[in-house]
């Protein structure tokens, strides 16, 4: 069985203002160095092989949107080696890399053309009809989207790529119980042709209806590793 991903010590810092430095002047005046330096992720150290799919939990602040941030490439590790031997496509946020002031049909366009695949009128009509979006909305600015149809969107569009790893962080609960419904059949679907998942989810039961192994996140380190149903009870624990 391939690795797709691989972590060696990863650790992310951020370097924070505290001392109310906003000018060139403020910095020169200042008698203290005015930065600090935050640890996000310590030394993390996992591996996901082809075909199989990781949950991530942990408590609010832990690290685990900057963790899936570092793998989709968005954030560079401060320490560490990360390989990734495949294609991701991530889904971080509602909304992300969506342009509001584009209508639905030239987000279509846009983020295939990132993806590297071309729009063909077939393509985009299975993103249609997938999101269930009707034409007249597909042709309005998403600005004008609620936060239900901008999910339905960002799914359908990161779902027509046949990508190795499929990044999914906390959005799923976005959206009406119908479309959950869909979504996660599509995932099943993806991982019945072998493709894999790194999920991030408050729910349990979610981690382990999609993932087979889970990780647990406390203040930035990795604490626990092991079978979704072993991780996801510990994390019940913590409350």
């Amino acid at each position: 069985m391939s690795t797709l991903l691989r972590l060696e010590n990863v650790s992310v810092r951020y370097r924070t203002n505290h001392a109310s430095i906003h000018s060139v002047k403020d910095l020169l005046t200042s008698f203290a160095n005015p930065f600090a330096t935050k640890e996000i992720l310590s030394d993390i150290r996992f591996t996901l092989n082809a075909g199989s799919s990781l949950g991530i939990l942990g408590r609010n602040g832990c690290g685990k949107s900057t963790l899936l941030r570092t793998i989709a490439g968005i954030i560079k590790p401060s320490k560490g080696q990360l390989v990734v031997n495949g294609s991701v496509a991530p889904i971080l946020a509602l909304g992300a890399g969506l342009e509001m002031e584009l209508t639905g049909y030239e987000n279509i366009e846009l983020l295939l053309s990132l993806y590297g695949k071309r729009a063909t009128p077939v393509l985009v009509d299975q993103i249609a009809a997938f999101s269930e979006l009707d034409d007249f909305t597909l042709r309005q600015p998403v600005k004008a989207y609620s936060s239900g149809m901008t999910a339905r969107l960002t799914f359908s569009i990161s779902f027509s790529q046949q990508c190795d790893i499929y990044i999914i962080d906390e959005v799923m609960a976005v959206g009406d119980m119908g479309f959950q419904a869909k979504c996660m059949q599509r995932i099943h679907a993806l991982q019945e042709a072998g493709k894999s998942f790194l999920f991030v989810s408050h729910f349990p039961d979610e981690v382990e209806r999609i993932c087979d192994q889970a990780i647990l996140l406390d203040q930035g380190k990795l604490i626990l590793k092991g079978s979704s149903a072993s991780i996801c009870q510990e994390y019940r624990k913590l409350f």
